[in-house]
């Protein structure tokens, strides 16, 4: 581990069952997640979405946007644009529900390194580092509202 911080249980779960299973199963478990995918309500966004919502090297075209719920967690919403990013798509079901009631102190200290937990070293370095951008900015999401707490907002 590095010195990020540790997964939220209800994340650290999911990695630890995928982590378990033998290489076609994960596969197949990811697809699965893939496959609960839900896009990021209309309340929140509409296409096209916004360039600052994008995350920066995925190659399938990935957005985030965070909510805060009345108490005080994030709540991550995700749009992908390649309707073959199934890997993005996967992840965003593993960060939405993963992260969902984790306190933000924690979001933010999320280890990269879950991206290689999750999906294992096959990755081609292009989907690992959009992967991880994704995580990335997900972390962002959490210091930016660590942030206004602290100021007062």
């Amino acid at each position: 581990m590095s010195a990020e911080g540790r997964a939220p249980a209800r994340l650290e779960e999911t990695l630890e069952l995928l982590e378990g299973l033998e290489r076609a199963e994960r596969i197949e478990a990811l697809i699965g997640l893939a496959g609960r995918f839900r896009e990021v309500p209309e309340r929140l966004a509409r296409r096209p979405f916004p360039a600052e919502r994008r995350v920066p090297a995925c190659e399938s075209e990935a957005y985030v946007w965070s909510e805060t719920r009345a108490d005080g967690s994030l709540a991550f919403h995700f749009a992908v644009e390649n309707p073959q990013g199934i890997s993005a798509k996967a992840l965003a079901v593993l960060l939405a529900e993963g992260l969902a009631g984790a306190p933000a102190a924690q979001i933010a200290e999320l280890p990269v390194e879950i991206v290689e937990r999750a999906f294992g070293r096959e990755l081609s370095m292009g989907k690992s580092m959009g992967l991880a951008a994704m995580v990335q900015f997900v972390r962002r999401e959490a210091r930016l509202l660590l942030a206004e707490v602290a100021a007062g907002r």
